[in-house]
């Protein structure tokens, strides 16, 4: 398989580069920095074809689309990079909507591979289309979308890709929750009081954290590109998310830590603005449609999957 790539040096895109060059695929890579092919692996060189351009701008690098079976569009402004203004906002919403539409655009004049079959269109999306505020019930991909600027970003970012899908790509929007690594990402942030001892929960704690072991990300979406029945959204979600509370509860017990100082919504309001939609709220996405199709989890329970990410060995029993 040919796969071109966009965000590929991300917390998601590098590790999918990777699994794909170690199961014998090709990957363009594109970034707006031209790397060497030897960054993904040196013993990969020979199937890594680097790309360089800016996925928001038109370029030479978008005549790489007619000669892959699938591209995958990670590239998207951070959303946690600064404190939200009206101006970031455009920024995030530009970086997602307008790069996918020209991504989608370039596929519909070329929807087909050399064997007739659709080319596929995997797309970057979030659980925030579900809204921050979206309650208790469980979501899965059939759910309404929400009110809140994230969803409403999350909503034209999907319908972006629909001139792909009209011209016959089969298109799939990636609806990712919080994809936890130890390194890159949310957890580190989470973890920081935790290892201060001053963590706890935030806000009432009662809204849920839909979650992702980063394994697990990567694993999905190499099944969907792998299995071309599946198309439409669908949530890259653990089966089983939990309240904050519950996430906090576990965090500062893998961590031996206490668990004792909630942070308070209107605190988090003052500090970090209107991204407290984000970090105070939460969706209950469930992963319906791969569980349906078959995916099978590696860690479906948050504790395993904290232990696995910390190197922090299961309690023993007494």
């Amino acid at each position: 398989m040919r796969v071109l790539i966009t965000g590929a040096t991300g917390l998601i895109g590098s590790r999918l580069v990777r699994s794909l060059l170690a199961r014998g695929d090709t990957v363009l890579p594109l970034s707006r920095k031209l790397h060497s092919s030897s960054k993904w692996g040196a013993e990969f060189a020979s199937q890594c074809e680097p790309l360089q351009g800016d996925p928001q701008q038109s370029g030479d690098w978008l005549q790489a689309v007619g000669r892959v079976d699938a591209v995958v569009h990670l590239a998207g402004e951070p959303i946690m990079a600064q404190r939200w203004s009206d101006a970031f906002l455009q920024k995030v919403r530009d970086s997602r909507v307008q790069s996918t539409r020209l991504i989608s655009e370039a596929l519909a004049q070329s929807p087909r591979k050399e064997d007739g079959t659709p080319r596929s269109y995997i797309c970057g999306s979030a659980v925030g289309y579900y809204g921050a505020n979206s309650g208790d019930a469980p979501l899965d991909e059939s759910a309404q979308p929400g009110t809140d600027s994230m969803a409403d970003i999350s909503r034209e970012w999907e319908a972006a890709a629909q001139p792909a899908s009209d011209a016959g790509v089969r298109v799939c929007n990636v609806r990712t929750g919080i994809v936890l690594d130890p390194n890159e990402g949310a957890l580190p942030r989470m973890l920081f009081p935790f290892k201060m001892f001053v963590g706890g929960r935030i806000g009432s704690g009662k809204q849920y954290m839909s979650w992702i072991h980063r394994d697990d990300m990567n694993t999905a979406l190499l099944y969907v590109l792998d299995h071309t029945n599946i198309r439409g959204p669908f949530n890259a979600t653990a089966p089983h998310p939990v309240r904050n509370s519950e996430f906090s509860q576990i965090i500062a017990k893998v961590l031996r830590r206490p668990n004792w100082l909630p942070v308070p919504r209107f605190a988090l309001r003052i500090a970090l603005g209107k991204v407290v939609q984000v970090v105070a709220g939460g969706q209950n996405a469930v992963p319906k449609k791969l569980l349906n199709d078959g995916f099978a989890f590696r860690f479906p329970e948050l504790e395993p999957a904290l232990r696995d990410l910390l190197n922090a060995p299961a309690e023993q029993s007494s």
